[in-house]
């Protein structure tokens, strides 16, 4: 009896041991398509990686020494004043007319399309397979990080399509 707590004393104690060398990492490509308003497709990056030992924080292709892994990290989708396009920092220099964007499990795209009534750049932006409208011209795409990964993607400015608008 006294051998077997003797085991489990040593057992528990090198369990402690490798469980704080076990670091909580991430690496989310963000792979993903632009299109232009002539037409043209260019194919981007844009991701997120996480490395707990190094404290190193990689937003797109640059990365950031940082004491903590940040809470959350906003896009922003701005609609130019004629509502033709759009324009994202992160992802593209100048404007551009959408874009398909996988990051991890989450799957965004903002198309355009023509509806009958009135909506904001005729534009169509699809989440994990939901459909929204522009509310706004200003859009956000907030990113919230665990130690595991991305913990939510929310959407703010915009309107759940109930399917009124076609």
């Amino acid at each position: 009896m006294k051998n077997n707590y003797y085991i489990l004393t040593i057992l528990g104690a090198f369990s402690l041991l490798f469980s704080s060398l076990s670091f909580a990492d991430f690496n989310y490509p963000g792979e993903g398509t632009l299109r232009y308003p002539t037409g043209a497709e260019k194919p981007f990056s844009f991701g997120f990686a996480w490395q707990d030992k190094t404290k190193q924080f990689r937003i797109g292709d640059k990365s950031y020494e940082m004491a903590e892994l940040p809470e959350s990290y906003s896009i922003a989708i701005t609609l130019s004043k004629d509502e033709s396009k759009v324009w994202i920092q992160e992802f593209n220099k100048g404007f551009i007319e959408g874009f398909d964007w996988q990051l991890g499990k989450h799957k965004l795209s903002l198309h355009k399309q023509d509806f009958n009534n009135n909506v904001k750049g005729n534009y169509l932006l699809t989440f994990n397979n939901v459909d929204y409208f522009l509310a706004r011209s200003n859009v956000s795409i907030e990113i919230s990080f665990t130690t595991d990964g991305i913990d939510n993607v929310k959407l703010d400015g915009v309107t759940k399509d109930m399917g009124i608008r076609n």
